[in-house]
């Protein structure tokens, strides 16, 4: 199995949760398969050293290590709750700075894992990639400041924010077009120690670059949203937010391979096809 990461330095630090929004510290945490069990494990180049339990809250390493080759990763946490921004980038459509963030809903069934093919209902004749940084909550929250709102964000992973933009223009609601089986690609891991309002996010279908931006342009930032979130809901953690995409979309066809690509937090891949 290919994998592609960013280069950076790791340093593998039980950190208590509440300081990874300010720790310098960079941990990659990954939700894998392995021998039909689940299992939570910390990632160094390509060899994970499983945990004892999960990472909400994070738990201690065992002498266990597996080679990536011999897991299947999975979708980096198990989400009650899905959530994402739309119009988050001038690049792609912009909303207003001052107004609140426009929110829509995904479903944990449509999350699917990096390398995890994915087929498309037989109908969707109109499916469009969306390249998009993904916040995963760490802890609840429910009421919460923007000035707190960080300490709240276990990490951030990369997503595909799958679109079928015939039914988005059609329907009552977006239920069909963004939460269909598999339209939410998240992965390959959680990391926490990184700036998530300063990172390069890139697209590239079938290895062509077609989305590029920073996550700097950001119109709604990560802390916003989960204040804004927290207003109205009760934050869980494991629960993910797609954060929004920028620039063009295109629709898809049947072989293609897209992947997102987020600076210091690797590349997310999938190969789209229908039956």
């Amino acid at each position: 199995m290919l994998f592609k990461f960013v280069t950076v330095a790791f340093v593998l630090m039980a950190l208590p949760l509440q300081t990874f929004a300010q720790s310098p510290e960079i941990n990659r945490y990954v939700r894998y398969e392995y021998q039909d069990e689940m299992h939570y494990g910390v990632l160094v180049g390509e060899e994970i050293t499983e945990l004892k339990a999960g990472i909400f809250p994070l738990s201690d390493m065992t002498s266990k290590k597996l080679a990536l080759d011999d897991i299947q990763l999975l979708p980096p946490s198990e989400a009650g709750k899905v959530f994402a921004v739309g119009m988050n980038f001038a690049s792609h459509m912009a909303s207003a700075s001052k107004a609140p963030p426009p929110m829509f809903l995904k479903l944990p069934s449509s999350l699917a894992g990096h390398d995890q093919v994915i087929t498309m209902p037989s109908d969707a004749g109109n499916v469009h990639f969306e390249g998009e940084l993904v916040l995963i909550i760490g802890k609840q929250a429910k009421n919460v400041s923007e000035q707190e709102a960080g300490e709240y964000i276990f990490g951030i992973s990369a997503g595909n924010d799958l679109t079928e933009r015939s039914w988005q223009g059609s329907d009552l609601q977006w239920m069909r077009s963004k939460a269909s089986d598999g339209f939410g690609p998240v992965g390959p891991s959680v990391v926490t120690g990184l700036d998530w309002n300063n990172l390069l996010l890139t697209t590239r279908l079938n290895g062509e670059i077609v989305q590029q931006e920073n996550t700097s342009h950001m119109i709604h930032k990560p802390e916003k949203v989960v204040s804004y979130l927290s207003q109205y809901f009760t934050l869980e953690p494991g629960d993910i937010i797609f954060m929004g995409t920028p620039g063009r979309t295109s629709a898809l066809s049947h072989g293609d391979e897209v992947s997102v690509e987020i600076e210091g937090v690797g590349l997310l891949r999938n190969r789209i096809e229908w039956p």
